[in-house]
């Protein structure tokens, strides 16, 4: 087994890496290190997310680019916003002591805020296709000096309509760059793209394992984003001794979380990148010791965490991947020993958990969250159960002297009322919880019927359309129904998942013009 310190990293990396716990690299990052930091080859490199592809391309990249230069030095693109925060938030936590700055740009995020990091000047850009091209068009982003293009996910960016501006943005970027491709399936589009805008590269692959699910009960909860926290504190009060790892997606959602949790009496903290190795270990030992029972994490600081018997895994943001999923899951049902896998699922996210679902082969079943009502009846068994206990266990003659002191005078129920109040009061308060709103997520079974703007006018014909759709977003043909080609507009019909894709390969143009598909309104007439 090759170790970081054979693939020709500087010391600073290594001990960077050691203080994030990283212990050995993975199959990707052997193969695709090396090759980078020799600098004769692009590369293509085959890989699923979750593999540690980022810092399979980042850790060379950061030993590879100079400080203190004026301008862009490399531009990653994602396909997603999150992945995008994600993939930043990772190669910041690998540069070590060197000054560079990294800086994701992706859609919703202020325009104001990018143009003024932009200016400051960043070495790193991490970003979506359709944030580049509009910093491009305004040409606050200048990509003719920049040194490496990495395309993280390739096929999810062919998927979701980005191929036409990633072309783009190829084309706009310094001609001697090297460029870092990496893609889990390889589709002829993409090769096409590495054959036309690369120069001579390497194809790294590496076998795909198979997915596997631990000894793990495995449950989902419908919930609105603002009523997360909600829902996580009714699962933790559920629980006689919870003990569990927390998983949000980001820094500071792992900090709010733990903050919050803290405000409210629980023993909990957060572990991230941006601890120190000491910071980390303190807060490790805690968990372990259980002197804290909740640890709050992200995905990239939870690695290496070795410790067992947890009772739950908290999916707090859904994972960012299949592979994901079962390593946060795998935590848990260790030594024989069922643990429970919980994740909070919103509306928008459906689709993700079916594919999720579907590409490990598992089952997560629905389940609906605790009312208030059962958790304070749970509250109240415990607490039965607890005093039944010490009174088993013997009870201490001050405490004995000071309950007859208390009876003297008094009814026995009354004060026994009196004591709990006093002891429980906040816990048994059900106005201590939020009431939490009931959604539903979308129905993927079924299909989506599409309206498009074009008819026999336009010289149309169902055969036309099929082989239109087929070609625009690779969608199988047996997949394609309900076509319906009439004189100004024609329907079609296609499940909910390769609608989604369609759509978005017609998005809304830059001019404002109306996309040619759209999804068909209700109750439209032919």
């Amino acid at each position: 087994m090759e170790s970081f310190e054979d693939l020709g990293l500087s010391e600073d990396v290594l001990k960077t890496l050691k203080r994030k716990g990283y212990e050995e690299p993975t199959p990707i990052q052997v193969k695709t290190i090396p090759v980078i930091l020799a600098g004769k080859k692009d590369v293509v490199g085959q890989a699923q997310t979750g593999t540690g592809k980022t810092a399979a391309f980042g850790l060379p990249i950061i030993e590879l680019l100079q400080e203190n230069v004026k301008h862009v030095q490399a531009l990653v693109l994602t396909p997603t916003r999150e992945l995008a925060i994600q993939v930043a938030e990772e190669v910041n936590s690998l540069k070590g002591k060197k000054r560079l700055s990294v800086v994701p740009i992706y859609g919703g995020q202020s325009i104001d805020m990018q143009l003024r990091s932009l200016k400051k000047g960043v070495d790193v850009v991490v970003g979506t296709p359709g944030r580049i091209i509009d910093h491009l068009n305004r040409r606050t982003l200048k990509l003719g000096a920049i040194s490496y293009l990495v395309l993280d996910e390739a096929d999810e960016m062919l998927n979701m309509g980005f191929i036409d501006e990633v072309k783009e943005i190829m084309e706009s970027a310094n001609p001697e760059k090297r460029t870092m491709l990496f893609s889990a399936t390889m589709p002829t589009e993409i090769m096409r793209i590495a054959e036309k805008y690369m120069r001579a590269y390497e194809v790294l692959g590496v076998q795909k394992g198979a997915l596997t699910v631990s000894q793990t009960d495995q449950i989902y909860f419908e919930v609105s984003l603002s009523d997360k926290f909600e829902a996580l504190c009714r699962i933790i009060d559920m629980e006689a001794a919870f003990y569990g790892l927390v998983f949000c997606r980001t820094k500071i959602d792992a900090e709010t979380v733990a903050n919050h949790l803290i405000d409210r009496g629980y023993d909990a903290d957060a572990l991230h990148g941006d601890l120190s190795q000491s910071q980390r270990e303190k807060i490790l030992n805690k968990f372990k010791k259980r002197q804290i029972n909740i640890l709050v994490a992200t995905d990239v600081a939870a690695r290496g965490i070795d410790v067992h018997d947890l009772t739950h895994v908290i999916n707090f943001a859904l994972p960012q991947d299949p592979e994901s999923y079962v390593h946060r899951i795998g935590r848990t049902g260790r030594a024989g020993k069922e643990g429970t896998a919980i994740t909070f699922v919103t509306p928008e996210e459906y689709r993700k958990l079916q594919y999720i679902r579907k590409s490990a082969k598992t089952d997560i079943r629905r389940e609906t969250l605790p009312k208030v009502k059962d958790v304070i009846r749970i509250k109240k068994q415990r607490i039965k159960s607890d005093l039944e206990e010490i009174m088993s266990s013997g009870l201490q003659d001050n405490y004995l002297e000071m309950s007859r002191e208390l009876l003297s005078g008094n009814f026995p129920d009354e004060m026994l009322a009196a004591l709990l109040q006093y002891a429980f009061h906040e816990e048994l308060d059900e106005k201590s919880y939020t009431e939490i709103e009931d959604v539903k997520t979308v129905d993927t079974t079924g299909k989506t019927r599409l309206f498009v703007a074009k008819g026999k006018k336009d010289g149309l014909t169902p055969r036309k359309l099929v082989d239109f759709i087929k070609d625009k977003c690779n969608i199988r043909e047996e997949k394609i129904k309900g076509v319906q080609v009439l004189e100004k507009f024609s329907f079609v019909a296609l499940p909910f998942q390769e609608a989604e894709v369609l759509l978005n390969h017609f998005k809304k143009n830059k001019k404002g013009r109306w996309p040619l598909i759209t999804r068909a309104k209700e109750g439209r007439k032919k």
